[in-house]
């Protein structure tokens, strides 16, 4: 497949394909070009649900469309993010960490687009933990974080009928539980590893006071958002958008007004993140710190 990359290391076109109507060969090399580029970009796609969902599914396990947030009228495999439904992803994340297993791969298409505005944009979050110093990788690989979906969500869970929810990997998601994972993740497939926080759902870093926790969350993020790590995509009609999250997180911007922007959204099952040191998620959350980032809308 002709590839163009966007940049040294992160982000990548793919030109020439219908992802309607891939053979075998085309969907490894689309796998494996994921794992090395991160996110990719296809133009000039006529599909629908049906066909976003059957293509997910010749990538991997597709899950339920979200563990908390009903999408409506749509296939229970998709998570319809439409802005006239408070449908917004304007703060950093990487898409439902949350849980204890958060999803691997996430494929986006452009459903509704505004006439202008409602770029996405999306941060290399390996090259971001490898461009840090020596010394502050080293205090990263030891840390584990809390992630806790209740600030995104909460809100949509109460608004259910109580006792309740969507099923999330043969689990139905009634409450939503802090979890921990490591601050550091390695690539399951690569090795190579990336911070693992996002200003969306992780609420504090393990074992320190709530003031240490901010301030290291917070140059974690100011590190992982600076310029050179990211890559930024204008949407167009027939667009669809496939990227790892086990190595990104993606932010979409809110600068179309009152316009309208629908997006449809897949997942693929991923597994339990592991750090440097083998220590994988666990549970619920424990430990000091209170929340630490914040965000506004219904964020992946």
């Amino acid at each position: 497949m002709p590839i163009t990359p966007l940049g040294p290391r992160f982000g990548a076109e793919i030109h020439g394909i219908d992802l309607g109507r891939l053979d075998d060969d085309q969907v490894t090399a689309i796998r494996a070009a994921l794992v090395e580029h991160k996110v990719l970009f296809v133009r000039g796609q006529d599909i629908d649900d049906a066909a976003q969902i059957e293509f997910g599914r010749r990538l991997g396990e597709v899950t339920t469309g979200h563990p908390i947030h009903d999408s409506g009228d749509v296939a229970p495999e998709v998570y319809a993010v439409d802005s006239q439904d408070n449908g917004f992803a304007d703060v950093w994340h990487t898409d439902v960490t949350f849980v204890r297993r958060p999803p691997a791969i996430s494929v986006l298409r452009a459903v509704l687009l505004p006439p202008n505005g409602g770029d996405t944009t999306w941060a290399d979050s390996q090259l971001a933990y490898e461009s840090l110093s020596p010394g502050l990788r080293a205090w990263a690989d030891s840390l584990t974080a809390v992630h806790d979906g209740t600030r995104e969500f909460g809100y949509y869970l109460a608004q259910r009928r109580k006792g309740r929810g969507n099923v999330w990997e043969g689990e139905e998601y009634t409450e939503l539980k802090p979890v921990e994972h490591p601050v550091v993740r390695v690539h399951p497939e690569s090795g190579r590893k990336g911070l693992f926080v996002n200003p969306g759902f992780t609420s504090h870093v393990l074992g320190v006071s709530d003031h240490e926790s901010r301030g290291l969350l917070d140059i974690l993020y100011a590190h992982l958002t600076k310029p050179e790590h990211l890559v930024r995509h204008r949407w167009s009609a027939g667009d669809v958008a496939l990227w790892d999250n086990r190595s990104t997180a993606h932010y979409a911007n809110r600068d179309y007004g009152d316009q309208h922007r629908v997006m449809h959204r897949i997942t693929l099952s991923g597994d339990t993140p592991v750090g440097p040191v083998g220590g994988a998620g666990t549970g619920a959350g424990t430990g000091a710190g209170a929340g630490a980032g914040a965000g506004a809308g219904a964020v992946g």
